[in-house]
């Protein structure tokens, strides 16, 4: 009996991104979970310039995360727009410039932030008809951009904090009056963030005008848009929600944060945070963040994952919803992985239903008629 070829998956990884190092991480972790017996991989390193680096195929994960960064690879290096023929198949598996182009059959990109969870790569592997993990390019732009995020929430009538946006220009011009609109609406504390961006990369907490101001500045390192949210005395709950059509959310689970709140340094850096699942809530308040957290999946028209952060207000135990990643990490302290482990599904399992989904999104969508007739 002929041997079933093994299924060929691309992981993307790096990018030019602040959230660079999180992606490594990352990919360092699915690449060593990965089910060998089933999948070759193919490793592309997008590097902090946006240079592309592609691998060779691989039997085994990566000995350390330096490694990665295909130093001393063999495949070659490829711009994005030659991505668009990694799907080109020639009888050696490699072109005469020594760039692998064997088939890959799905991408697994493992990107964060910027040119990668914003919708950027989606829509690269949608021309190049390769199918994907994740979110569409839609759900992945709105999931990014938390003004445009929080505006569908509203229309979706989902309860959030209080917040205000602005745009970089808007700040060089009317510094004053965006200053005194965010002191009168949402008054001190609040959080500064850059809005398109995640990892809780460039977020800041102001008490003060000075600080505000401090904090502006220095989210707009990151970002054009800006995203000022008022301070919620509140727990912080996440969901893990995986699917397609049929989205399943998983238990919540809390997050105790080893700073003074869930800041890079918590989430990456001292691995001190800790995590309570199910969430220490009555069972009712459980199953409400979940309805909502299928709610909040559906109003982007999310796929594949996401992880759906919310506060629980100590004062009055309101739900409101904070944001979508659409990537969720998966290193080792991740809450997406592990809720589901708590559900029963282990981290290689979750992988493979990840790969499957976004095959069955891929044939869904291969159906569609695109003439007319």
């Amino acid at each position: 009996m002929e041997q079933e070829r093994k299924l060929r998956v691309g992981l993307i990884y790096g990018g030019k991104s602040g959230e660079h190092e999180v992606s490594l991480s990352t990919a360092f972790a699915v690449m060593g979970a990965m089910d060998y017996g089933k999948y070759e991989i193919l490793p592309f390193y997008i590097t902090k310039k946006g240079e592309w680096r592609v691998g060779t195929w691989r039997d085994r994960p990566f000995a350390n995360q330096e490694e990665l960064m295909l130093e001393s690879f063999r495949g070659g290096t490829v711009t994005a727009m030659e991505m668009l023929f990694a799907g080109i198949d020639n009888a050696e598996g490699q072109s005469e410039d020594g760039v692998n182009r064997r088939q890959i059959d799905v991408a697994f990109p493992l990107l964060h932030g910027t040119n990668g969870e914003d919708g950027t790569i989606q829509g690269l592997l949608e021309m190049a008809d390769i199918p994907y993990v994740g979110a569409g390019v839609l759900a992945s732009s709105v999931g990014m951009d938390k003004a445009i995020m929080k505006q569908v929430f509203a229309h979706a009538g989902l309860p959030q904090c209080k917040y205000e946006h602005f745009l970089r220009w808007e700040w060089d011009q009317n510094q004053a009056e965006i200053m005194d609109r965010v002191q009168t609406e949402l008054g001190y504390p609040c959080f500064v963030k850059p809005a398109n961006l995640g990892s809780s990369v460039g977020i800041s907490k102001a008490r003060d005008a000075a600080e505000l101001k401090q904090a502006i500045e220095f989210a707009l390192q990151y970002d054009r848009k800006i995203i000022v949210e008022e301070f919620v005395d509140a727990r912080e709950v996440e969901v893990s929600v995986l699917g397609n059509d049929e989205p399943q959310a998983s238990i919540p689970g809390e997050i105790i944060s080893s700073n003074e709140f869930y800041d890079y340094k918590a989430k990456y850096i001292d691995g001190k945070s800790e995590i309570a699942i199910p969430a220490p809530l009555d069972e009712e308040l459980l199953e409400r963040i979940r309805e909502m957290a299928l709610q909040a999946y559906r109003a982007i028209d999310g796929s594949g994952l996401s992880r759906v952060d919310f506060f629980v207000r100590r004062s009055d135990m309101a739900v409101l919803i904070n944001e979508v990643n659409t990537m969720p990490g998966f290193t080792p302290i991740s809450m997406y992985p592990i809720l589901w482990q708590e559900m029963g599904i282990t981290y290689p399992a979750l992988l493979e239903r990840l790969i499957l989904l976004a095959l069955d999104r891929f044939e869904t969508k291969q159906k569609l008629q695109y003439e007319n007739v």
